[in-house]
């Protein structure tokens, strides 16, 4: 099944022109751990209404997905992979953190962002929708804040869409980047340690703070591992070895004459 997807995968990107090319090696992410990202820029709320990223925090961690409103792929799929997460985990959206569909597309309206929110939240009749905000802005604006974030997008004129990545960034509410989530559907585990990571204490209970100590994130795979498993195993490497010295020391004692 794999080496048919890929062979499938091969034969459109060969038949495709070279600017749908140029537009998938556009798109990607540069890490930028820790970046400023400029929150207090204007844009506009699914209604229409003037605000900033700031204002939408309000003090708390941002979940911030780059996608375009009317996207035809996974831009649906990534934000609904993103809810799914939320309520797999302990963390509360609107008193904990909040969510950002954040439009890449300048071309795109409110109206666009308020059909699109309308879309996800009907997927999820029980998640409240106070704290879900999906944003339209200028273009220079939008590129601000995706500079900032190390994210890189470009138009594909043949798919009359935005090549993209599907991630989600995780912002501390001063509005610095603390992670980024990659894929459709992160693991709630990685969500709930990423913004207990982003509310340097102001979020999640001790038990969250705790386990921060026990895993290690992992910025090319965007996921959290287990760090003392990983500790346990190096311990158990360097026995190993210790026990493997201590065996070839006495067998050269007992062959000595």
């Amino acid at each position: 099944m794999k080496a048919w997807l890929l062979a499938w995968v091969a034969l459109l990107l060969l038949l495709s022109p070279a600017v749908a090319l140029d537009a998938l090696h556009a798109a990607g992410i540069d890490r930028k751990p820790g970046a400023q990202v400029p929150i207090d820029l204007s844009f506009h709320d699914e209604t229409g209404a003037t605000t900033t990223l700031r204002r939408l925090a309000d003090g708390k961690p941002l979940l911030l997905v780059p996608v375009q409103h009317h996207c035809p792929n996974i831009c649906g799929i990534t934000l609904a992979g993103l809810l799914q997460a939320i309520t797999g985990q302990t963390l509360q959206p609107g008193k904990d953190f909040s969510v950002v569909a954040f439009g890449i597309d300048p071309k795109e309206t409110p109206e666009d962002a308020h059909d699109a929110r309308m879309r996800l939240l009907h997927s999820f009749p029980n998640f409240p929708a106070a704290p879900v905000h999906a944003l339209t802005g200028s273009a220079a604006n939008i590129a601000a804040v995706t500079d900032a974030l190390g994210y890189r997008y470009a138009w594909d004129p043949d798919l009359a869409q935005y090549d993209h990545v599907a991630a989600t960034a995780v912002l501390t509410p001063d509005g610095r980047l603390a992670r980024w989530l990659y894929g459709i559907a992160p693991a709630p585990r990685d969500l709930q340690l990423a913004l207990t990571e982003a509310g340097r204490g102001t979020v999640g209970s001790w038990t969250d703070q705790l386990l921060l100590l026990c895993y290690h994130y992992d910025p090319v795979t965007g996921r959290y591992s287990a760090a003392i498993w990983n500790g346990l195993r190096g311990f158990a490497g360097l026995t190993a070895l210790a026990l493997l010295a201590l065996v070839g020391r006495n067998i050269l004692r007992e062959r000595r004459p």
